[in-house]
């Protein structure tokens, strides 16, 4: 059977992911969300007629000759409610963002005055509609402020706030089981034993998980053992939407995931890229369920590739790839025929769009991937290239 291409498996995760529920959630709980339904403006923004400036409310026909000295009737601090119309001839002190009172058409700056608080002297002549920011001047009641698919910012969540809304419709963030196998597998701060290694995939995949704005769970240290491996799973059946595994997929013996996993609505495949060939994609009792590979790189690339775009598609996100550029390779290298490789490097846009391959293309070579920040794509039809050659690099920052 020929390999799966990087495209066909990518189609089969995304749909098998799927799109989260919608829910209303507290603004507090939106950041980084995905709006499910537009927003209309309930008010206007600015709701009333208000200050710009710290100064004095005026009429503008006052000041015809400056500088001019006038009687300061009141006081308007922001978030005064109840206001006194301006007379002919009088001003009122008032503060930023304060309501303008009736009969006042301009705001004096303070520092055109004496600022005085019994009268003041103004210098300078303003005209009708100085320093005042007008009711809708920014949004207007019933206006569209936000449209479905918008993802949800710091700014985009003020300006819901400044609208009154305590809760948006969104789509829910998935909650994915990261778990991983492997009877060597050692927490880190205890003793190795000889054979032993430290389990890093579940930090890994864990922690890609939450950068992409889902909500992880890990499940450590589940032995080579197919009914342990069942065991473990049963109590977070109904706690998450998927589930991701590293390790256990390949042809060897002791490949638990595999074996666990054969006799239910999983297909194990060989997809043609170079880390990251063995996955496996299905339904575990009815849960989407990823199977990647042990090697770290492997599980990582695999992460970049398939996971991580399918769960920002499954938020409701229209862009669910990595930035992408054109660089030139420093250096020259291979790759094997008919798998797109994704190997290590270090882009930087500012010395001449160069990217460094690091570390070669082995799946163990976790440091590498540490110290890069991007993925170089060799498609599948190259098996060479060589320095100053036009590849396409995948920030991974």
């Amino acid at each position: 059977m020929s390999p799966t291409s990087v495209a066909e498996h990518r189609q089969r995760v995304a749909e098998l992911v799927g799109l989260m529920p919608v829910l209303q959630l507290p603004l507090e709980e939106c950041l980084g969300l995905v709006l499910a339904a537009d927003v209309i403006a309930p008010l206007s923004l600015p709701p009333f007629d208000n200050s710009a400036m710290d100064g004095y409310a005026v009429r503008a026909a006052d000041l015809g000759e400056v500088p001019v000295r006038l009687p300061v009737a009141d006081d308007i601090p922001a978030g005064r409610v109840e206001l006194t119309a301006l007379e002919p001839g009088t001003v009122q002190r008032i503060m930023t963002g304060a309501p303008v009172p009736p009969g006042a058409d301009a705001v004096v700056q303070v520092e055109w005055t004496d600022a005085g608080t019994e009268t003041v002297t103004i210098d300078r002549a303003v005209e009708a509609g100085a320093n005042i920011r007008t009711a809708g001047d920014d949004v207007g009641e019933g206006d569209p402020v936000l449209v479905a698919g918008t993802v949800l910012r710091p700014s985009t969540l003020g300006l819901a706030s400044a609208l009154g809304l305590a809760e948006l419709l969104v789509r829910r963030r998935p909650r994915v089981l990261v778990l991983s196998t492997g009877s060597e597998l050692v927490e880190p701060g205890r003793p190795l034993r000889p054979g032993q290694i430290y389990e890093s995939n579940g930090m890994m995949l864990a922690s890609a998980v939450r950068e992409a704005g889902a909500v992880a769970l890990q499940l450590r240290f589940v032995p080579d053992d197919v009914d342990a491996f069942h065991e473990a799973l049963r109590p977070y059946l109904t706690a998450v939407d998927v589930i991701v595994t590293s390790g256990g997929v390949s042809a060897g013996a002791y490949e638990v995931v595999k074996d666990a996993l054969a006799s239910h609505d999983v297909v194990f495949t060989k997809v043609a890229m170079q880390p990251g060939g063995p996955q496996g994609s299905g339904r575990y009792e009815g849960l989407p369920v990823l199977t990647l590979p042990g090697n770290p790189v492997s599980a990582q690339v695999s992460f970049e590739v398939f996971v991580r775009p399918a769960l920002l598609g499954s938020m409701g996100h229209a862009q669910v790839e990595r930035t992408t550029a054109r660089a030139s390779l420093s250096a020259g290298l291979t790759s094997p025929a008919g798998r797109t490789q994704f190997r290590r490097g270090l882009y930087d846009p500012s010395s001449g769009q160069v990217v460094t391959p690091v570390g070669g293309p082995g799946s163990h070579l976790l440091s590498a991937l540490a110290l890069s920040n991007c993925l170089i794509e060799v498609p599948e039809e190259v098996t060479e290239l060589a320095a100053g050659d036009e590849v396409v690099v995948r920030y991974l920052q």
